[in-house]
């Protein structure tokens, strides 16, 4: 497990805003290294039959202008398809989203040195201010972060064992938290009430991992 927390920890979270064709979203992005070139990260995450190894399976008419849909995940368009450095999509949940439901996905990829990658995904929507205050980013983020902790087991050659039921092992629970956390001071370093940050980090927890307790002090990023 300690390995799993070593690989959440090489993530940088940051919260912000911008503006979406559903209105002011706020974005949470994800930056981390991967040691694998960058051809060979783009094809883990745009190659279905690689995709459906640590994420979920995918299927529709994948090519800019086309749909795709995760199996019992979001689906959406492809807004940009720019191999190997940009992908930008629409995120939807449900079968009658409103404007309002929908989101939007962009992944960058950078070479970094070497046979190096630097995986950038941001994450835009405009919530619920209710929710948000409830919660906070790590309602995003979280999820998101068990999607790079896949990747990355995904380019080392493993498989993350058992994803679907991960937040009911005790390893599982103490990622989910841990992420809770780092979400909570990413959301403190942009700007939010640190009572009000840390309260929506420890409901966070609560929610995907429920019963866990988080520590007395939040990690930092």
């Amino acid at each position: 497990m300690t390995d799993f927390i070593d690989r959440l920890d090489a993530v940088h979270r940051e919260v912000g805003r911008r503006r979406i064709p559903a209105g002011d979203g706020v974005t949470v992005v994800l930056r981390r290294r991967y040691d694998s070139p960058r051809d060979e990260v783009w094809d883990a995450c745009t190659k279905p039959e690689r995709i459906a190894r640590w994420l979920a399976p995918v299927t529709g008419d994948l090519r800019p202008g086309g749909t795709y849909q995760l199996e019992g995940n979001a689906g959406g368009d492809i807004l940009r398809c720019e191999a190997p450095t940009l992908l930008r999509v629409t995120w939807v949940y449900g079968e009658n989203p409103t404007e309002r439901d929908v989101s939007e996905v962009t992944l960058r990829l950078t070479p970094e040195g070497g046979n190096a990658t630097l995986f950038e995904l941001e994450h835009a929507s405009v919530s619920d201010p209710e929710f948000f205050g409830r919660y906070g980013p790590g309602a995003t983020g979280v999820g998101w972060d068990g999607a790079l902790l896949g990747l990355d087991l995904h380019l080392a050659g493993t498989e993350l064992p058992g994803p679907e039921t991960m937040h009911t092992t005790p390893e599982g629970r103490e990622f989910i938290v841990t992420s809770s956390l780092r979400w909570g001071a990413a959301h403190r370093a942009s700007g939010a009430p640190a009572e009000d940050a840390d309260r929506a980090a420890a409901n966070t927890a609560a929610f995907f991992a429920p019963g866990s307790e988080a520590p007395e002090t939040p990690a930092q990023d």
